[in-house]
């Protein structure tokens, strides 16, 4: 009594004393009186052991293994996109990143499973560039609907607006089976034809008009590089679609309203997300995953023939070749409104974090060349 209750001045608490006496007691009489039961437990607590250590070197094995199967970047969709008018039913050609301009803006649009959201998003879209065509006679564009392997009406509906807006101003790319939202902007980023190339999600969860601001800061910087070949007697005939730069639209200002009203597992794969990029990519961009990204010719030809991530960590493996190549990098931030029916879920954890390690090894070991 007189131990116990030298203990009680020293914890300063009664609720510490007593689970200490309670734990001490209860340990004291299992060892008493089962050390048998006692064998079997340090053998299974064994047991356990062994069985982490051989998971965590399985799963090391397995990162190892998937970052050197991906090191010459050959598990891409190779086959070439055939687009093909709905009028004549003749194909049409197929254009490459390494080609000449044709267009100001390219629009990507990456579709899986996109039949109910996409027409909406689309006819708000296409409003929009008619509009601002028809006030300026150099503004050309076209809309570029990746169908991600859909099982439902996505391909049907991307080509009704094809019959609608002529296969000039949109193009639509099939990919047969479900890729991966990187790899489905990947492929339509290498055959579009714009000076300006603008990611954006099937969903409108971004007004379009917001475009604007991501051009203009291009432009901005457009602007100065022009500036800095003057000044240093240089010729400064610059396109645009030369200068290396890329503008990531962002949702950061919207952070405190949406972790009152998202759910509580998207908060956490927003707070775990950003402390994961940090570690791999670094700082520089807060908002990594928003879907509305615009990209120059030039930086869209370095980023997308070297990347390698197919799904949703693809943002973060821009940012890290962006610092590579030194690409301008620039956030500006963008209305947004959450839309029903996002496909990102708890499940999305596992893939995150597996895509997170294997770009980290493969980019900091030297295993993952870059290509310029």
């Amino acid at each position: 009594t007189q131990f116990y209750c030298g203990k009680l001045v020293d914890l300063g608490s009664v609720g510490s004393l007593l689970t200490e006496i309670c734990l001490t007691s209860i340990f004291t009489q299992f060892v008493r009186f089962n050390p048998k039961k006692m064998e079997s437990i340090w053998a299974i607590l064994e047991l356990l052991l062994i069985s982490a250590i051989v998971l965590a070197f399985g799963l090391a094995a397995a990162i190892v293994f998937e970052t050197f199967r991906r090191r010459f970047n050959h598990t891409h969709v190779e086959a070439p996109p055939v687009f093909e008018d709905p009028t004549s039913f003749k194909p049409v050609r197929c254009p490459h990143i390494f080609d000449p301009a044709e267009k100001y803006i390219s629009l990507i649009i990456p579709a899986y499973n996109e039949e109910h959201r996409l027409p909406g998003a689309l006819e708000e879209t296409l409003n929009y560039l008619q509009r601002r065509a028809a006030n300026d006679s150099t503004f050309t564009y076209e809309v570029i609907i990746v169908d991600d392997g859909s099982a439902d009406g996505t391909k049907r509906v991307a080509f009704e607006f094809v019959k609608r807006h002529s296969v000039d101003n949109v193009r639509v790319i099939l990919l047969g089976k479900n890729h991966g939202k990187g790899e489905a902007i990947r492929k339509g980023m290498l055959h579009s034809r714009g000076e300006l190339l603008l990611m954006l999600d099937a969903d409108g969860a971004t007004r379009i008009d917001d475009m604007e601001k991501l051009e203009n800061q291009i432009h901005a910087v457009a602007k100065k590089g022009q500036q800095s070949e003057d000044s240093a007697g240089r010729d400064s005939t610059i396109k645009i679609s030369d200068v290396p730069a890329a503008v990531f639209g962002s949702r950061a200002h919207l952070e405190e309203k949406a972790l009152a009203t998202r759910k509580w597992y998207r908060n956490f794969l927003m707070k775990g997300f950003h402390i994961v990029v940090l570690l791999a990519a670094g700082s520089g961009i807060r908002d990594t995953q928003c879907g509305f990204k615009m990209f120059t010719r030039s930086a869209a030809r370095k980023l997308f023939l070297n990347i390698r991530l197919k799904r949703w960590c693809f943002d973060v493996e821009l940012v890290y070749l962006c610092k590579w190549f030194r690409v301008s990098m620039n956030e500006i931030s963008v209305n947004w409104t959450e839309i029903p029916g996002s496909k990102v879920n708890l499940l999305s954890i596992p893939n995150m974090l597996w895509e997170m390690a294997i770009m980290s090894l493969g980019y900091r070991t030297g295993i993952w060349k870059i290509y310029s």
